[in-house]
């Protein structure tokens, strides 16, 4: 059943309205509204995706406490996608993480129907509204910022021209529906989650949950053979203390960078007076979550590609408080992301490219805190796409906590090196 399933798959990969997979589909943000696939019927495309790394690491905080980082490979990580064209207009998208740095069992990432006609409903229904419209519902990644369409999701790291995500990573997965709108290069996009990552019906005397609301609006235009301009603004809102708090926290899978700032556990000894401490990491270490509760996020994304010459950007703005976790009458806080990736394509195909990035995030979990807390990340790398569906990166990475107002083992916490990552995404 799977060998005939496979074969199946492999004759049936053209889908409608799809963004491509492999280097066909690097810069591509929403999925197109171009109606040039026929539609055959039933087709279901079975794809994948696999990442290997190999880490050279050295990390250090004040404290003087992390453990011994060595040279080698991480734990590779793999996806299984289905793709299913259900019908004219309407495909189907599932993604099951086999293996994650945060999760070794196989587990659902999410899933979505994504509707670009009305036929079902009776041929040419709304015909002429649903050629600029696309209707997006599911349990799965929603459309804030442009960002989440360059990151690595899991092993699917082949739009990532960099191993590693953005600091404070806007990403979640929540039960959620959006409609989309493109007409000659302007976009709009509006949408409504239930503000949970972790879906239950089960209330408690806390509960506070509200529903997130989030849209964008942008142009995106290619003005000629050399020049693309693309420039969109995005917002996120959600009122509720006990939901909302996911945007930058919804990556279950973990950061890309592994055992960094993880203390050293120190064994219990009664006779000299030392008490067991474990040590200190999670799987998420390297990122950035300020956890508010009724957070309002802004984020605005300059995207221009002028020949092999590529920059992408992040002015983002958070803000929220601590109601539910401490309430106090200084709950209020707020945080600023600044990131700049600049990058050169080339080769016949541009297949090659070398560039660097520069990421920061600046602000207080509270108003009456004295300093920021600070964090900045350099990356500097290249890649090569050996084929359409294989890239190898080569990255140097330092990232700084900066500033006095980090306590614990982040004080003066810095890692930097040199990761090597290689992936197939098809």
């Amino acid at each position: 059943m799977g060998f005939g399933t496979l074969a199946f798959a492999q004759n049936s990969r053209a889908l409608q309205y799809f963004r491509p997979v492999g280097q066909d589909g690097v810069n591509v943000f929403e999925t197109p509204k171009l109606d040039t696939v026929p539609y055959e019927g039933l087709k279901v495309r079975v794809g994948g995706d696999f990442a290997m790394q190999f880490q050279a690491l050295d990390h250090s905080n004040t404290a003087d406490n992390l453990v011994d980082l060595g040279s080698d490979f991480n734990l590779p990580t793999a996806n299984l996608n289905l793709d299913v064209q259900l019908y004219d207009g309407v495909r189907m998208h599932l993604r099951t993480y086999l293996s994650a740095k945060h999760h070794n069992e196989a587990w659902i990432k999410g899933g979505h129907l994504q509707m670009d006609k009305l036929d079902f409903i009776r041929e040419g229904f709304l015909e002429g509204l649903m050629q600029y419209t696309t209707i997006t519902i599911g349990l799965d990644e929603f459309d804030y910022g442009d960002a989440h369409f360059r990151r690595s999701d899991n092993a699917r790291t082949i739009y990532n021209p960099f191993v590693g995500n953005y600091i404070m990573d806007a990403f979640s997965t929540e039960a959620f529906g959006q409609v989309t709108l493109q007409n000659n290069g302007w976009l709009a996009v509006v949408g409504l989650t239930n503000g949970k990552l972790n879906q239950n019906v089960t209330l408690s005397a806390n509960s506070d949950n509200k529903p997130s609301f989030y849209g964008k609006l942008g142009y995106d235009q290619q003005l000629n053979t050399d020049l693309r301009v693309r420039l969109t603004g995005s917002w996120y809102i959600n009122n509720g203390t006990t939901s909302g708090t996911w945007l930058y926290g919804g990556d279950r899978a973990g950061s890309r960078y592994y055992n960094i700032l993880k203390t050293e556990a120190i064994a219990a000894d009664p006779d000299n007076g030392i008490v067991a401490v474990p040590s200190e990491a999670t799987d998420f270490d390297g990122r950035y979550n300020p956890r508010f509760a009724k957070l309002t996020a802004l984020q605005i994304n300059p995207f221009i590609k002028f020949k092999g010459l590529e920059f992408f950007g992040i002015y983002e703005l958070a803000n929220g408080n601590n109601e539910f976790t401490a309430p106090t009458a200084d709950e209020e806080g707020s945080f600023t992301q600044l990131a700049g990736e600049l990058l050169y394509r080339f080769g016949a195909e541009e297949q090659f490219y070398v560039g660097g990035r520069y990421n920061t995030v600046k602000g207080k979990t509270r108003e009456s805190a004295t300093e920021d807390l600070e964090i900045s990340r350099v990356n500097i790398g290249a890649g090569w796409f050996l084929t359409d569906n294989i890239i190898t990166k080569l990255e140097y990475v330092n990232q700084e906590y900066k500033g006095d107002a980090w306590t614990g083992r982040f004080a003066g916490g810095e890692f930097k090196g040199i990761v090597i990552e290689a992936a197939i995404s098809f």
